[in-house]
C-alpha cells in the first residue's frame, strides 16, 4: 500500500487516497485493498527475488 499513485517526475498530484481508503476500510472492519504498487525512496529494503525489475538494474549496473 502506499499513499497515492504520485511518484517522482510523474506528474500525479500526492493525495493520500490510498492511505485514507485502507485507513477508512480498517476503521469499518472491512478488507484492505491489497493492490500492491513498488515502494520508493531511501531505505527500501527488499526480499531476495522480490525486486522489482528497475531495481535489479540499478544495483547491478558498476557505478564509474
Amino acid at each position: 500500500m502506499v499513499l497515492d499513485d504520485s511518484r517522482p517526475r510523474n506528474d500525479i498530484p500526492v493525495t493520500g487516497k490510498d492511505l485514507r481508503a485502507a485507513i477508512a476500510a480498517v476503521l469499518s472492519d472491512r478488507p484492505v485493498a491489497y493492490d500492491q504498487k513498488p515502494s520508493i525512496g531511501c531505505n527500501i529494503k527488499w526480499k531476495p527475488g522480490n525486486e522489482p525489475v528497475y531495481f535489479k538494474v540499478a544495483v547491478s549496473t558498476p557505478v564509474s
